[in-house]
């Protein structure tokens, strides 16, 4: 097989050898034998019978090869009836596989794949994201308009699943079923409706795209998801930027006016203006400067978070930024996208010629945009012909009366370019700089001419082409100068013998009949050369030279009524019939004979009349109706599904179409306000019928006092705890609103296209009744909450999208410790009491930040102190004790420079004026470490010493508790399972009583336990800090070890925080 010169089998990558048949099976199938020529040779026969195998490493291997074949091209359908039916594989890796076979070729084997469909349907109840995602892809690839109603109701059950990524599949499937029955698209634009309400970035620019599609005309459904997609638009996936970014584009100039509105009115008026009195231009200037525009704050907000992008490194984001600012942005403000757009002309040359297009159509309307990076479009030898022609446009748009003389001198060498298209393109950008800077005409004149003495042909023609309309648009603009440029027409009338590019010969004969009064000698002689030789001439050349014997008949009868005569008869027996027609109108007109002819007395001045000066403009100049970056503007044609760029409206419509009601965050007052208030209008538990605010004062001051005696170690005693438990569920209800507030933020951050999150913003949770102590009396929590009950409720402190916190103790000095949850929703007799351990135990571990000798006697350590940062409740409340080793004083410490990833931030602590010989203080910052593990790096600074530190946050210290019940515990972790679960077993090295496991899982998390009755059993919640991602935990004891659980979306964090707890479990 290796003399044959084939390495590989026909049909696979690999040789059919593998399926163990020897070197008959391979010679069967041997391309180069002839088998190959028969007609029973059978391809893919070893994949067939791979997939028939009862071993799903056989299975894997094929559907492996399969995939490859159909990546790089090849035709696989043939093997379709033997992968459909392993579609129904428990092997998740072959079932992957399958899909995405299927999904390629599920429209072309529609009555196979229709055979599966019940298949499919049960994936899409299937407990991995992965596959129900997948089934819903191929069943929305089989193109039958049976199973519509089928797709539909897919559709509708994925738009409300859990995962984000089954969420933006269905809408992926949504175009696909409109195109398949456009009779749904009512029932699919309340789907769409759905989506776009999606906070979830990975749905966004899927559910635009999928708008776009379907009903791009209804822009209300954009206005009240207008804000929130501006906002989400940097962490969208780089395909989703394009999709919102051009879409928020036609949105914007259907519901903003025009920033441009005045200039633009400036600059069309501006004649009108001169030409009118002085009074009304007063006026109109006055009428002007009472109506400033003002931005909209919503246009505002577009142009603000799409500014960042033009950083992006993705090609197509940079140029929907771009278009973005050119259509919708202040001129004033545009600039800022030249120089990303200069960025990417380091780029493929693909991405090169669209940016460059779009670059031209900007400098034919605005030439102070790119002017300063003039050099950036210099041509470069190893530029591509379409490269090369769009600088060259570029520069000409560019081209002023201060930077021509750099432009000419760079276009005097293109034009000795070796490239005949180029140099021709060159000489041609000559002539628009010429026409269009009065000052570089003559210059330009002179220039051309001596190209005119080129060795290359196509130059010298281009040259003529050229001068010629620039003689023709200085006769315009100097009708008395009878004698201008006499000597470049003689010296083109030499020419014509030695040029023979058709374009130019009739340029050179357009020019002698239209000055033939200045060349009366050399006139006749041409035309009688040129008719020597007419019937060799080009059509366009003939016609030029018909016009030149009228011309010169009419000025010049004397000498050329014969030759005009003897052309006219040449001509009216040519094959083309414009020729022949064009000598029967000219011979009436200027040779009317004996009857005579009405117009022959007009004749000349028909033929000798001023005629326009020729436009040279640039051809992009057109383009700008069309939006940039779209495949209509690339072909300067109106592709299908292109939308019209929408004019600016004269009126601003409504702005309130675009607000959303909100839950306003609470304005919470300073502790030692709400303290003195307590102590000024309250006292400890009011038997009175009182109104909740009291009630809700009360509580705050019976938790601090049960914090103070908790640090002053009554935590071990058991009839403290005792009482400290019965205070917390006496104490239920008036803590039941922070819970209300901690459920709304669950449904947002876990379902985040859940329109329920709306309805339990309005509407209250409904509570369990409770059992409570004899001091507490039972009360009903009303239905809106008064603002003295959220005094306490420091989460408020943040945007109303926050995540709700619950507050744990620690045992800091800065911080009074409070307990660790309100037990709102908590059925105490449904739930052993005894099963609830409190968290009060776990001692912060205290960390070094900077040593007494690297810190020059200053040292400081830190700790997590487990508390909502009074900074925000995104931040996590680290405790520093600073201490003066030194015998000197030490002044001004405070923090100085701050080296952060992304997202990050930190609250400073105040300054310290000055720390004496011994002298120890502590302080508080806070620290967003937006869910990550990554160090914040800063530095302290004492005095004139600075100090690199960095700290850096265990994965437990980013996640703060979450209070719940059993039912919500199981609902949730069930809606967290697959991708987004860790789980695995360790062996017990303590304890295994209820105490010892919470011990152990609070050292390592701030969370909180859920209480159950299920024996050994141990569940723990708790939210990030940084975006509110729910974290949940369950250890189950057996006899010899233990089985940890860890649930989160953020699959990073999971997986950390079950090596932490499988290590702090296994201790011994």
């Amino acid at each position: 097989m290796a003399g044959n010169g084939f390495q590989t089998s026909y049909a696979n990558d690999k040789p059919p050898s593998s399926t163990g048949s020897g070197e008959a099976a391979e010679m069967s199938t041997d391309p180069a034998s002839s088998s190959f020529f028969t007609s029973d040779f059978k391809r893919h026969e070893d994949l067939k019978a791979m997939l028939d195998s009862n071993k799903d490493t056989q299975k894997l291997e094929a559907m492996k090869r399969i995939i490859g074949m159909v990546a790089k091209g090849k035709d696989a359908s043939d093997l379709f009836p033997a992968v459909v039916k392993n579609v129904v594989s428990k092997n998740l890796e072959i079932k992957k596989l399958v899909y995405v076979y299927l999904t390629r070729y599920a429209e072309e084997q529609q009555d196979l794949a229709l055979l599966s469909i019940s298949t499919f349907q049960r994936a899409l109840r299937d407990p991995n994201q992965l596959i129900r995602a997948s089934a819903l892809r191929v069943l929305s690839s089989i193109r039958v308009s049976v199973i519509t109603p089928i797709m539909m109701l897919a559709i509708k059950e994925a738009v409300m699943d859990m995962s984000p990524y089954v969420r933006k599949t269905a809408a992926h499937a949504i175009p696909k079923l409109y195109s398949l029955d456009p009779e749904v698209k009512d029932q699919l634009i309340e789907v769409i409706e759905r989506l776009l309400g999606d906070k979830t970035t990975l749905v966004a620019g899927s559910a635009i795209q999928a708008f776009e599609e379907v009903c791009p005309e209804r822009i209300d459904l954009i206005h009240k998801n207008y804000r929130k997609l501006c906002n989400l638009l940097v962490d969208v996936e780089e395909w989703g930027q394009v999709v919102i970014i051009n879409m928020l584009t036609r949105y914007s100039r259907t519901q903003f006016i025009s920033p441009n509105q005045a200039d633009g009115q400036g600059d069309a008026d501006r004649p009108f203006y001169e030409d009118s009195d002085k009074e009304d231009e007063e006026e109109e200037v006055s009428e002007m400067k009472k109506t400033p525009y003002m931005m909209d704050h919503d246009h505002r907000l577009l142009l603000r978070q799409a500014k960042p992008l033009l950083n992006s490194r993705n090609a197509a984001v940079v140029m929907a930024v771009g278009q973005l600012y050119h259509h919708c942005a202040p001129k004033a403000e545009a600039n800022v996208m030249a120089k990303a757009l200069i960025r990417l002309l380091r780029s493929q040359k693909e991405i090169q010629y669209v940016v460059l297009s779009n670059v031209a159509t900007m400098t034919s309307r605005r030439k102070g945009m790119f002017e300063p990076h003039l050099k950036s479009f210099y041509i470069r030898s190893s530029d591509p012909l379409h490269i090369k022609l769009l600088k060259l446009e570029i520069l000409t748009n560019l081209a002023t009366e201060s930077n021509i003389s750099t432009i000419l001198r760079e276009f005097q060498t293109y034009v000795t370019s070796p490239d005949k298209d180029f140099a021709a393109a060159t000489i041609q950008a000559i002539g628009r700089c010429a026409s269009n800077i009065a000052e570089v005409t003559d210059t330009c004149l002179n220039g051309l001419v001596h190209l005119m003495s080129n060795r290359d042909e196509s130059v010298v023609a281009e040259s003529v082409v050229v001068i010629k309309k620039l003689l023709q648009m200085r006769k315009s603009g100097h009708k008395h100068t009878p004698s201008e440029h006499k000597d470049i027409i003689v010296h083109m009338a030499k020419m014509v013998d030695k040029i023979t590019v058709p374009m130019a010969r009739a340029s050179i004969l357009w020019l002698i009949g239209e000055y033939s009064e200045r060349v009366p000698k050399i006139a006749p002689d041409v035309l009688r050369k040129m008719a020597k030789g007419f019937i060799n001439e080009e059509d366009i050349v003939k016609l030029q030279i018909l016009n030149l014997a009228a011309k010169l008949c009419i000025t010049n009868a004397k000498q050329c009524k014969l030759l005009c005569q003897y052309v006219f008869n040449l001509a009216k027996y040519d094959q083309n019939y414009d020729i022949r027609d064009r000598s029967r109108f000219l011979r009436q007109l200027i040779l009317p004979g004996e009857n005579g002819s009405a117009l022959a007395k007009y004749a000349k001045k028909i033929f000798l009349a001023t005629k326009p000066a020729p436009v040279l403009e640039s051809k992009f100049k057109d383009r700008d109706h069309y939006q940039l970056g779209t495949l209509s503007h690339l072909l300067n044609i109106k592709c299908h599904g292109y939308q019209e760029l929408p004019e600016w409206p004269e009126v601003a419509p409504d702005t309130s179409v675009r607000n959303v009601e909100v839950v306003m965050p609470y304005v919470a007052k300073t502790h030692h306000a709400q303290h003195k208030k307590k102590k000024e209008t309250k006292s400890f538990y009011s038997e009175s019928e009182s109104s909740q605010e009291e009630e809700t004062e009360d509580s705050s001051d019976e938790e601090e006092d049960e914090s103070s005696d908790e640090d002053s170690g009554s935590e071990e005693n058991s009839d403290d705890s005792e009482k400290d438990l019965s205070k917390k569920v006496s104490d239920s209800d008036d803590e039941s609103d922070s819970d209300d507030d901690e459920s709304d933020s669950e449904d947002s951050s876990e379902e985040d296209s859940s329109d329920d999150s709306v309805e339990k913003i309005v509407t209250p949770v409904k509570k369990q009744p409770k059992t409570k102590t004899k001091s507490a009396t039972t009360t009903t929590k009303p239905a809106t909450t008064s603002s003295a009950d959220l005094l306490l409720d420091l989460d408020d402190l943040g945007p109303s999208g926050g995540s709700s916190v619950a507050v744990t103790p620690a045992g800091g000095d800065m911080l009074t410790p409070t307990l660790a949850t309100g037990i709102s929703n908590i059925s105490i007799q449904d739930t052993p009491v005894a099963q609830i351990i409190p968290p009060s135990t776990v001692q912060p571990k205290s960390y070094e930040l900077l040593n007494r000798m690297t810190g020059n006697g200053l040292s400081i350590t830190y700790q997590f102190t487990r508390t909502v940062s009074v900074f925000s409740p995104k931040m996590v409340s680290i405790e520093l004790k600073l201490t003066n080793n030194s015998d000197d004083t030490l002044t001004n410490i405070k923090i100085g420079d701050k080296k952060l990833q992304s997202g990050m931030e930190i609250q400073e602590f105040p300054e310290i004026g000055s720390m004496t010989a011994g002298m120890s203080t502590s302080c508080l910052i806070g620290i967003n470490f937006n869910d990550t593990i990554q160090p914040a790096k800063f530095t302290i600074c004492a005095g004139d010493n600075k100090h690199s530190v960095s700290i850096t946050a265990p994965v437990g210290e980013l996640i703060q508790p979450y209070s719940m019940s059993h039912a919500d515990f199981n609902t949730q972790q069930g809606k967290l399972s697959g991708m987004n679960e860790n789980s695995g077993k360790t062996v017990i090295g303590v304890e295994k009583d209820a105490k010892s496991i919470c011990l152990c899982v609070h050292s390592v998390a701030n969370v909180i336990q859920v209480p159950g009755s299920a024996e050994n059993v141990y569940r723990f919640s708790g939210k990030t800090v940084g975006t509110g991602t729910m974290v949940l935990m369950s250890v189950v004891v057996t006899d010899d070890d233990a089985k940890i659980t860890v649930n989160c979306e953020k699959m990073v964090i999971g997986s950390m925080l079950l090596k932490d707890l499988k290590t702090s479990i296994a201790k011994s």
